[in-house]
């Protein structure tokens, strides 16, 4: 049985250019589904600014991407906040307090 932490090489492409990754067994299917979001966002790029050089391209899909990671990020901030009210509520319920 293999171990979590065992690495694999693999090489992926992005923007047409291949780059060989080390990564572990466990996240080679996630880099692979990674790597066709990504493809997929810069054909979109592609299709709505004609004409531009694959590195703007990547720079407006990496901006998209790290866009996303703040929203969610807060997002799972506040979440974190609302359940840490909630379980307050919850403990003056059961404490009798509320």
């Amino acid at each position: 049985m293999a171990e979590k932490s065992e690495t694999v090489n693999i090489n992926v492409q992005l923007a047409e250019r291949t780059y060989p990754l080390k990564v572990l067994k466990s996240d080679e299917e996630k880099v692979h589904s990674a790597v066709k979001l990504v493809n997929e966002k810069i054909k979109e790029y592609q299709a709505m600014y004609n004409g531009k050089d694959k590195q703007d391209y990547m720079a407006m899909c990496l901006l998209n991407f790290a866009v996303e990671h703040e929203k969610l990020q807060n997002t799972s901030q506040d979440n974190v906040r609302l359940l840490e009210e909630k379980m307050t509520e919850l403990e003056k319920v059961l404490t009798g307090q509320l």
